[in-house]
């Protein structure tokens, strides 16, 4: 892919952008003015249609991209093609994530490497492919984290520690990477209930909203406005985890 010429407007790049909180973030940035990047893994429909719904209100101000972020090949592909599109990068939000229970006594390698890979390991590598040209523009990072990074969830041994050693890779890279490119995260509490094989039953999800201050889960766009913030509104904030959990940690 040649590398298009660059102009003004600013371009961010969201992983995991298809769907939930992810698609919700994207849309937050677009109507901030951003070209987006939208990746995509599985769910390469709903990314499509989320970029046809952003392309008719501003032509050519999006464009999907599909990658495997478990694999470095993808991630470094993913990088080139990102910058290709528009030859420039001010954000990067690193929101995609694998998300689903690993009860000791039954944890194998293949969790470990699925939820290293989505939630620490492609933050890394897909940050520091970047770099130079986030760099250039003094750009910014926004990393997914969890309240659970702290807080250890029952039977998520795997996914807790990925989610510890992502907040640590936020305020590593944030002291690396100053004053040129900033770098925080954001730790959500019970936003979305989990699906696939990490559903939860009724009783469970009003045990967790008992736990909560404001007594109610939250909404996708909870998060898109802190990320929008972060990267549009926040040029002294650097290193910080933000938790967007309704006081979640103040009760638990």
């Amino acid at each position: 892919m040649a590398m298009a010429a660059e102009n003004r407007d600013p371009v961010a790049l969201v992983t995991g952008a298809a769907r939930r909180i992810g698609a919700a973030v994207a849309s937050q940035l677009h109507e901030a003015g951003f070209r987006l990047v939208l990746h995509c893994h599985h769910s390469v429909d709903d990314a499509l249609a989320l970029c046809a719904s952003m392309n008719s209100r501003r032509p050519g101000s999006a464009h999907v991209l599909i990658a495997d972020l478990r694999k470095m090949e993808d991630i470094t592909r993913l990088a080139a093609d990102a910058l290709a599109l528009w030859g420039r990068m001010d954000a990067l939000v690193n929101n995609a994530s694998s998300f689903y229970p690993t009860p000791v006594g039954n944890i194998d390698e293949c969790d470990w490497n699925d939820l290293i890979d989505t939630n620490l390991k492609s933050p890394l590598f897909l940050s520091q492919a970047l770099t130079p040209a986030l760099r250039r523009h003094k750009g910014c990072i926004v990393n997914m984290a969890d309240v659970h990074a702290e807080r250890p969830l029952a039977q998520h041994a795997v996914y807790c520690a990925a989610k510890a050693g992502n907040v640590m890779l936020t305020r590593s890279l944030a002291k690396d990477l100053a004053p040129d490119i900033r770098v925080n995260g954001i730790a959500p509490g019970a936003i979305l209930w989990p699906q696939s094989e990490a559903q939860l039953s009724e009783e469970r999800k009003q045990t967790i909203i008992g736990k909560i201050a404001l007594a109610r889960a939250g909404n996708p766009s909870d998060i898109a406005r802190t990320v929008r913030f972060l990267v549009v509104d926040a040029p002294y904030i650097t290193g910080q985890i933000i938790a967007v959990d309704g006081g979640r940690t103040l009760l638990s």
